[in-house]
């Protein structure tokens, strides 16, 4: 479907695209992956066409329609299943033309495009995306600028999957979602009938839905077979054998060198020892991808804690009075509890994290915790709290004055903060860096207990591995919340719901959660579908007399047709016939010549039977038009 040929792009003074190559085929999915500030994002850009390469060329093949998310988000009074609608341009079109057309062989045209391509179902499809991102009936109905911009940019991902493009250009599209729209994007993507091109972290949509994997690194592209699973298996397996053929290639130079070394300057050995410099020339190294220095996380050992280090009984929280937005809260947490805590976005799952954590208190009920029970609460919103004119050295110093410089730069290794790094402006660091600074920040009192909330949105797969192998060598508790179903999988032993304003625990793992959402959307669209069932048998008079309504303007056309021209006829006859009588009744006329007064007498007898017979054919084209329904 498009061709990346000898690509050049510098961004920045910085060479992003060094000569790249890539070929994508009709109805391959492909995931685009690589380290963070690699130009993956410029990638799609220079795709789409919104960039132009500074060499070489990205270049399409065929008609087929690209499809990307708009830079900005939809907004106005537009409801939110109109915005998605509108999307198809095609039927917007037709159904905006049908609504004046007059024509009945263009108004039959445009009925056989909108039943070929499927517009009466369209209302249904766009529905049940906009449902599957999180957005029920009521919710549809809203207009966009009612909603903040990550919903917004839900919006723009539906209408984006409804209009159905032949290549779907996706850049995280998993940021702006919780668990359940991920667990969705994925089945969906799954039978996605067109080539798929994705630029993602998570390791779960990288598996489950991509069947290739484009890999970006050094400015260059190189393209695997299967899914990131079997692609990180066969990049190492390269690896570790483009280094044990360098091992060799060393061991065979050092040999070579050795010999050359004794007996470069004996004459009877001359000859051999310059075949073995000309040897040694050529025998270099394998030229291969360099090895990125592997990020780590190492959260410190908190001090143990007899169970239970928290408890909440009977609780209610909210943010104002008499209005909870959790209520019957009756939970607790231990040293070794691994919690994730799922549900849609808008249930409270951060309005529990912030009780927890100590930022937001009961309004009903009691919760207790241990005396020396300490918390390192993570927020993504946090990190627009940063300083950032600071170093992550200061940063940390401001939160513990006291504290020696060696220990606080210590900490800060732990998370990668080593050397000048520790140094640098946080304005300079990347999303990734600067969530990890949020790590190190956190847990700088060697908290018992961490929550984190959406801790992965700005780390790549390698950094959301490392995080997954601290969190699982961590000696305290975790409550997790997050749309990345591997990390939930691999780091969560148990599983609470937020729901209907409380919180619960969930018998079962993400299997078992998932095959539940599944069997609930199928349940809720067969009431939906039955709902709207019921509704349209209150609408089918509507829908019937719009239809017969068409069905008449066309078949009585010409009959008003023949009807106005009649009319039109007999008022040109009634001037005719009213200039004849003024002159017949002039005096003058009868003092000349009385064969000139006959004659005008003969022109208004003609003229009177014409009327007469006009006036049949307009009163046979007003009944038949009456007959038919139609009117003047």
């Amino acid at each position: 479907m498009f061709h990346i040929n000898d690509l050049v792009f510098r961004y920045g003074g910085r060479v992003l695209f060094d000569h790249a190559t890539l070929a994508v085929d009709k109805g391959w999915r492909v995931g685009l992956v690589g380290p963070n500030g690699t130009g993956k994002t410029t990638l799609l850009r220079l795709i789409s066409g919104e960039l132009a390469p500074d060499g070489g060329e990205v270049r399409v093949v065929g008609r087929g329609r690209l499809g990307h998310i708009a830079q900005h988000a939809p907004s106005g009074d537009a409801s939110l299943i109109d915005t998605v609608l509108a999307a198809d341009k095609e039927r917007s079109a037709l159904l905006a033309e049908l609504e004046t057309c007059e024509d009945a062989a263009r108004m039959a045209d445009i009925h056989e495009r909108l039943r070929s391509i499927e517009a009466h179902s369209a209302p249904a499809r766009a529905a049940r995306i906009l449902s599957g991102l999180g957005f029920n009936e009521e919710r549809q109905q809203e207009p966009c600028s009612s909603l903040s911009g990550g919903w917004r940019m839900r919006v723009a991902l539906a209408a984006l999957l409804f209009s159905e493009p032949d290549v779907l250009l996706l850049d995280e599209p998993t940021n702006h979602l919780d668990l359940e729209a991920t667990l969705w994007l994925e089945s969906y993507l799954g039978s996605f009938p067109g080539t798929l091109f994705i630029v993602s972290h998570e390791r779960s949509l990288l598996n489950t839905v991509v069947n290739r994997i484009a890999h970006l690194e050094g400015g260059k592209l190189t393209l695997y077979s299967g899914n990131y699973d079997r692609f990180e298996r066969t990049r190492r397996e390269r690896l570790e054998r483009e280094a044990a053929t360098n091992a060799k290639i060393t061991a065979q130079r050092r040999h070579m060198q050795a010999f050359v070394d004794r007996f470069r300057y004996k004459a009877s050995k001359a000859r051999q020892a310059q075949s073995r410099l000309k040897a040694l020339e050529k025998l270099q190294p394998i030229v291969s991808v360099a090895e990125r220095q592997t990020i780590s996380f190492d959260f410190p050992a908190p001090q143990a804690l007899s169970p239970p280090v928290l408890t909440v009984e009977e609780g209610a929280v909210g943010y104002a009075p008499g209005q909870p937005i959790l209520s019957g809260l009756d939970l607790r947490f231990d040293m070794d509890d691994r919690v994730a805590l799922l549900g849609a976005n808008g249930n409270g799952k951060s309005t529990f994290a912030k009780l927890v954590s100590g930022r937001l208190g009961l309004q009903v009920g009691r919760m207790r915790r241990s005396p020396k029970l300490k918390v390192g609460y993570f927020a993504q919103d946090q990190a627009e709290e940063l300083n950032l004119t600071q170093t992550a050295y200061e940063s940390l110093l401001q939160l513990m004055p006291k504290e020696p410089e060696t220990r606080l730069r210590a900490h800060l290794g732990r998370f990668g903060f080593s050397g000048v790094k520790a140094d640098t402006p946080v304005k300079q660091l990347s999303g990734g860096e600067r969530a990890r600074l949020l790590f190190a920040l956190m847990t700088r009192e060697q908290p018992q207990l961490l929550i984190l909330d959406e801790p992965t949105n700005h780390l790549d797969v390698d950094s959301r591995e490392a995080l997954i192998q601290a969190l699982s060598a961590f000696e305290g508790a975790v409550l997790l919340i997050s749309h990345d179903p591997h990390l939930v999988e691999l780091v969560a032993d148990r599983l609470w719901i937020a729901k209907d304003g409380g919180i619960a625990p969930f018998d079962g793992d993400l299997d078992d959660y998932r095959r539940q959402l599944l069997d609930q959307r199928r349940t809720e669209r067969q009431q939906n579908r039955r709902q709207r069932d019921q509704d349209e048998t209150g609408a089918t008079s509507k829908r019937d007399k719009r239809k017969a309504g068409a069905e008449t303007r066309a078949a009585v056309a010409h009959l008003k047709k023949a009807a106005m021209e009649a009319e039109r006829r007999l008022e040109r006859l009634h001037v005719d016939k009213d200039r004849l009588e003024a002159k017949l009744a002039d005096p003058a006329l009868y003092n000349g010549k009385a064969d000139e007064a006959a004659k005008l007498n003969q022109d208004l007898a003609r003229l009177q039977e014409e009327i007469e017979a006009v006036e049949g054919h307009w009163m046979e084209a007003a009944e038949a038009l009456s007959a038919a329904g139609g009117s003047l």
